[in-house]
């Protein structure tokens, strides 16, 4: 790789870099905003309804957190031959993405499908029976809408390895707004007026970016012709994809083993936790976004085999991110108690959401892009099973281990939960920054 590159021969302009992040914070923005509504919407057809959609909504998001892994594997590959300028090679790793990602969904559709109640008896043990009857429903609808997550996800990915992250934006509007809308305010249909447009809308918003990808005009597109398994390709991909699903399999199952040992707190510790949650996720967005950013620029440079470029937007990238987070987690910080009165909580409620925001806005604006944008950068690399074994021993050591130490035995609730996840930001905070430094992720930056 060339260490030494004149600044007029790098890959992305000022201009290119807003054209891909600011689209990306914008379906960041939508995707969380509309979290937020889809609760509101289903709470108009009664409790058991609600408590079926969210829990649903775990496994829903976990399966997803997969697909996206896969994804990324895909878009890490053709990133990489963009940059190295293999435009052929990029198009057919694509199609190659595109036919892997959908089987995998059709064979996880099919599973859900054939075990749907022992699988909910299995993540979340004996529940009420209408609750039951509620998220079998939402679970099968759900997951007859997997292929079509996977091939969203595939499609989306490839879009924004070529930078061209509008396009999904606007796939991202369709798949998130119009359906839930017309299913419980004019369809008055409860949990499948949740389910059944959600289907519908996921399937159009595939459909649309598939299209898209077929047209010969993009840099990258899927071309016509007989389909043939391409295993080296194939591997490249799932090299990428499968230390990445795994981690983020592991994540999300972590996040629904601490959501039940704040459940065994109390109600108002509970609600506080369900709040908080709220509205740190509006504090990550940017984080998120640059997430996805990284990706296409970093895959892209280690394409051109420079390594100089690789470091440089890694730093521009780390310090948009870190401009943006502490941006949107200091007018949180500020504004917090106008914002909480808007929530009409009990005051003890009120008052440990305050704590538990106070003590996610104030670090993760510090912590949370060196722990989840910089690994990002790393598989971008190739450098993924690093990234797979300190996410997942952060995980289960710290953000699981020590919520049981801090939050259950020594009594401190859900405040020693968060305390819990900002020891596992350090930990995984220390490790990458150490490898970054040490430029152990070097040997790995080859195109294959």
């Amino acid at each position: 790789m060339n260490d030494t590159e004149t600044k007029q021969n790098y890959l992305f302009s000022n201009t290119e870099l807003r054209r891909l992040i600011l689209p990306l914070v914008l379906e960041q923005t939508l995707v969380f905003t509309v979290g937020m509504v889809d609760t509101m919407m289903v709470s108009s057809a009664g409790e058991a309804a609600v408590s079926g959609v969210s829990l649903v909504d775990m496994l829903v998001n976990l399966v997803f957190s997969v697909f996206t892994s896969l994804a990324t594997g895909g878009a890490v590959v053709t990133s990489q031959y963009l940059g190295a300028g293999k435009t052929k090679s990029a198009c057919h790793a694509s199609r190659q993405l595109i036919v892997t990602a959908t089987i995998f969904s059709l064979v996880v559709m099919t599973l859900c499908i054939a075990a749907c109640r022992p699988i909910l008896s299995l993540f979340f043990g004996s529940i009420e029976e209408d609750v039951m009857r509620n998220a079998q429903l939402y679970l099968m609808i759900s997951a007859i809408s997997f292929p079509f997550m996977g091939l969203y996800g595939a499609s989306a990915a490839i879009f924004r390895a070529m930078g061209n992250s509008l396009i999904v934006l606007k796939a991202s509007c369709i798949m998130n707004v119009v359906g839930n809308a017309i299913g419980i305010f004019v369809l008055h249909m409860g949990v499948l007026g949740v389910a059944i447009p959600s289907l519908i809308s996921r399937i159009v918003a595939s459909a649309v970016l598939f299209i898209l990808l077929r047209r010969p005009t993009y840099e990258v597109h899927i071309s016509r012709g007989i389909f043939r398994f391409d295993m080296k390709v194939i591997r490249k991909i799932l090299y990428i994809g499968i230390p990445s699903g795994i981690e983020s399999g592991i994540f999300q199952l972590g996040r629904v083993a601490v959501v039940s040992i704040i459940s065994g707190f109390g109600t108002v510790q509970i609600a506080a936790n369900g709040v908080a949650n709220s509205l740190d996720g509006m504090g990550c967005i940017m984080g998120q976004a640059m997430c996805l950013a990284m990706i296409t620029v970093i895959g892209q440079c280690v394409g051109a085999a420079s390594l100089a470029q690789v470091k440089y937007y890694t730093k521009k990238l780390m310090l948009i991110t870190y401009a943006g987070m502490i941006a949107i987690n200091t007018v949180i910080l500020l504004f917090l108690p106008q914002i909480l009165k808007m929530y009409g909580l009990t005051a003890e409620t009120t008052q440990l959401s305050q704590l538990l925001v106070q003590i996610h806005g104030s670090l993760a604006m510090i912590l949370w892009p060196i722990s989840f944008v910089l690994p990002n950068m790393m598989r971008a690399c190739n450098d993924v099973r690093y990234t797979m074994v300190i996410s997942v021993f952060s995980m289960l050591a710290f953000r699981i281990g020590f919520s049981l130490v801090l939050g259950v035995h020594m009594g401190m609730g859900a405040v020693g939960v968060w305390w819990a996840m900002v020891a596992d930001w350090i930990f995984r905070s220390s490790c990458f920054v150490g490898r970054y430094l040490r430029g152990t992720w070097r040997k790995f930056c080859v195109l294959k």
